[in-house]
């Protein structure tokens, strides 16, 4: 097959239900895009020493003739790579320090991994509050981006189950963000869907947005910051930390109305979005589970898009990390002895204050001092959102319909961490996928004010 190399062909067995059938690399069906090289920005780099960042798809079919089905998931990865061809290189320095993500046609390409878990149903997976039962169906298990130096910047595992199909998707997150990985995955879809091109081509030239070179004294993973060379045992904690315990909170359409409706309750001179009122709301509802005294401090961390913040503004096209921590911190008595509104006002504030020479502002002062952050870097008491429900991440459609179910994987959680994605019944839905530790989650699902109902 154009744009295959076999690696592995007999099958052996990973623990539990899962096994491995095959494993191979896959390139770009061109064969003479030739070298590539583009460096990292500063956008990219702080991201060096967090985790490979993993999603779950979880389709009811595509498992009945599962051996063609992976054959023509490879061709279609083949061909959106021509275009997205960074994903089927290497990180890599140049002789001063900089970082840079390189594509040469002699290397190996994204490694897709066919397995089998004949066992396991649908629907066993879609009720999964956790992420246990999804280790054997991702690659890449606490595995940091540095180690883009030798492996493959994707790894995608394809999972024959019962009833359905398992995408575990891992990508190297110091060379793509949220919207880019999205952007990728759903131009991979329409490729095997019987698209001839990719619709939207990527935009490559990161130095567009940041042109400054960095340089970086890593070679290694071991040159990462200490939190990194532990193992990761439970998808993200150190082994000294309480364990942490995950849960999808799914509020529906009408359960968002209400929580935006109590947040504007006392019309705010500009009314606060879903995404602020939303966010206050899990913010005082962990605030409160955690117990805190109230002179404890609490932080909310957004990572935010800057492609529309960033001057000139970047298409959304724009391949690479293009995204920024947004911080605003505040007592936690304050969170709680005020209306929720009073959070969902700290952090309009904090979003709508964070415009291009904000944005400029933190680029210059990291230049000059870099420092490569933990991954779970976010704040004291932090409450940090992630990913979006604007992703369309249940219309990545290859063929036997959308997912049943869209979940992160295992890697970069830490209490406070929280995913948004849009809920599977769709319109204004959303579901809140929260890591907490396990005393103030308990506290959380008991919690009437904050489930509003779900």
């Amino acid at each position: 097959m154009a744009g295959e190399v076999v690696l592995v062909a007999e099958e052996k067995k990973v623990g539990g239900s899962v096994e491995i059938i095959s494993t191979t690399n896959v390139k770009p069906k061109k064969s003479d895009i030739g070298r590539k090289e583009c460096q990292l920005v500063t956008f990219d780099l702080p991201y060096l020493a967090f985790y490979y960042n993993q999603k779950l798809l979880i389709y009811k079919g595509g498992h009945e003739n599962f051996d063609e089905v992976v054959e023509k998931l490879k061709d279609g990865l083949a061909l959106v790579l021509d275009e997205f061809y960074q994903l089927a290189g290497k990180l890599d320095k140049d002789e001063d320090g900089v970082f840079k993500v390189v594509y040469d046609d002699d290397m190996a390409g994204v490694e897709v991994a066919a397995a089998s878990a004949e066992d396991v149903e649908v629907a066993e997976l879609t009720a999964e509050e956790g992420t246990s039962k999804f280790k054997e169906l991702l690659p890449y298990n606490g595995v940091l981006n540095l180690e883009g130096m030798q492996r493959p910047l994707l790894a995608v595992q394809l999972t024959k189950l019962k009833d359905g199909l398992v995408m575990g998707c891992t990508f190297n997150h110091a060379i793509l963000d949220g919207t880019s990985t999205w952007h990728f995955m759903s131009s991979w879809a329409d490729i095997c869907k019987g698209a001839h091109t990719v619709a939207v081509p990527p935009f490559l030239e990161r130095t567009k947005a940041r042109s400054t070179r960095v340089k970086l004294n890593l070679t290694q993973p071991s040159d990462a910051p200490e939190h990194a060379n532990s193992a990761q045992t439970n998808g993200g904690a150190a082994k000294s930390e309480p364990p942490l315990r995950e849960k999808v909170f799914k509020f529906s359409e009408s359960a968002i109305d209400r929580i935006k409706a109590k947040v504007n309750a006392g019309n705010p001179p500009k009314p606060y979005s879903t995404f602020q009122s939303l966010s206050a709301h899990v913010w005082q509802a962990v605030t409160r589970a955690r117990d805190l005294a109230p002179t404890d401090y609490t932080v909310f961390t957004v990572f935010a898009d800057c492609r529309k913040r960033v001057d000139p503004p970047m298409p959304e096209s724009y391949f690479g990390n293009l995204i920024q921590a947004i911080f605003t911190v505040t007592g936690a008595g304050l969170v709680l002895g005020n209306p929720v509104e009073f959070g969902a006002g700290l952090i309009q504030t904090a979003i709508e204050s964070h415009n291009a020479e904000a944005i400029n502002k933190r680029n210059d002062e990291w230049e000059s001092n870099p420092i490569i952050f933990q991954y779970k870097d976010a704040g004291v008491n932090c409450v940090a959102v992630g990913s979006s429900p604007r992703f369309k991440v249940y219309e990545v459609d290859f063929g036997w319909g959308g997912p049943e179910s869209v979940r992160s994987g295992l890697n970069n959680r830490f209490d406070g961490m929280v995913y948004l994605y849009p809920g599977k019944s769709g319109g204004r839905s959303i579901d809140v996928e929260i890591s907490l530790e396990g005393k103030a989650m308990e506290k959380l699902e008991k919690d009437d004010e904050f489930l509003m109902e779900i």
